[in-house]
């Protein structure tokens, strides 16, 4: 049965707006845990334009199910995680301007430094995983230096603007999950996943974990984020 990390970036978004405490991304994490989602993930960015070094400490305190960073493999927020030491961190790629991240992580061209990075969290008991698109030549070179994980990045049949574009995105997902999965990584995926493109891509069984954010916290505005995350599990589980 698959499972469900949810993302709780964007309630440090709102926070951050007026840079006050409210609302607090730790009342966040206990809400969500307590709907039954899986786990928690948090992105610190270079930037920190949303969750903040301290909310990782604090969190790493508090979260009870399993604790994803999300990070870009630059040194201070490397000094962060090997001190937090969050079950699992993910490796994506960062550009200063984006709205969110854009697009999977090119394992093949830092693979040299993402090798050195995966040895080095190892050694503290943090499991890897990378953020790639549905690419097999990026997963096979994410399993080559180490990775435990591959997130797939579904991005792109998330913005599929037509049912063609949706179907060749899908397939894609599919191939490379399978694929994965084939090598012994662990299979998650994400990136612009709602409460509507979740049923299809739900019905991929290697996928084995989906992290989704931002349609969570945006439905919570409406119903609360306990009942946002209630109404997601029951879509995947």
């Amino acid at each position: 049965m698959p499972k469900l990390n949810v993302n709780i970036d964007h309630v440090a978004t709102l926070r951050q707006a007026r840079l006050g405490k409210e609302p607090s991304v730790l009342d966040a994490a206990r809400l969500v845990e307590k709907a039954g989602a899986d786990g928690i993930t948090v992105h610190l960015r270079e930037d920190r334009r949303h969750i903040q070094d301290k909310d990782v400490y604090l969190l790493r305190k508090i979260i009870k199910t399993k604790l994803n960073l999300e990070m870009a493999a630059v040194s201070d927020i490397i000094n962060v995680a090997l001190k937090v030491k969050p079950d699992w961190a993910t490796l994506v790629p960062e550009k200063r301007r984006e709205l969110t991240t854009e697009g999977g992580l090119d394992v093949i061209k830092n693979k040299r430094k993402l090798e050195r990075l995966v040895e080095k969290f190892h050694k503290e008991g943090i499991l890897v995983s990378f953020f790639v698109d549905p690419d097999i030549s990026e997963i096979k070179a994410a399993k080559d230096i180490g990775a435990d994980f591959v997130e797939i990045h579904t991005g792109r049949y998330a913005d599929a603007k037509n049912e063609r574009e949706i179907d060749k995105e899908f397939k894609r997902i599919k191939e490379a999950a399978i694929y994965a999965k084939s090598l012994n990584l662990g299979v998650n995926a994400g990136h612009g996943l709602n409460y509507t493109n979740i049923k299809r891509v739900v019905k991929i069984k290697e996928i084995e974990e989906f992290s989704i954010g931002h349609s969570i916290i945006s439905r919570a505005v409406f119903v609360g984020i306990y009942n946002a995350v209630k109404e997601m599990i029951k879509l995947i589980k």
